[in-house]
């Protein structure tokens, strides 16, 4: 059996997930079972608009979803909400392994980046 990835886009997502200069991206939650662990066992803090749950998964790498509800706004001001979010995640240095769930509620638009 080979050692490496079972094919193409495999190894694309394998050199996506941790390129070799030692900065590993921040990867997205997709599985219900994580999601059911934040919800369960995760740790919340709130700051103004923003909260986020913090549960220590079993992960290389932090991995992140965004909670971006329709009370915010149209989905273009939602989209814009999120690509904003995702771009500070990325800022953040020494980001922990583990799940983040970053939620917002109305009034989180209006905040400057630095906030």
């Amino acid at each position: 059996m080979p050692d490496g990835p079972s094919s193409a886009l495999a190894a694309s997502r394998v050199a996506i997930a941790c390129p070799p200069d030692g900065g590993c991206p921040i990867a997205r939650i997709r599985d219900r079972a994580t999601f059911d662990t934040l919800r369960r066992a995760g740790r919340r803090a709130r700051r103004g608009p923003v909260t986020v749950t913090f549960a220590p998964v079993g992960d290389d790498v932090p991995r992140v979803a965004y909670s971006v509800g329709r009370r915010i706004g149209g989905a273009v001001v939602r989209n814009r909400l999120r690509r904003r979010l995702r771009a500070a995640a990325a800022d953040i240095p020494g980001l922990a392994p583990g799940a983040y769930l970053v939620g917002v509620s109305p009034g989180a638009q209006a905040l400057a980046y630095e906030d």
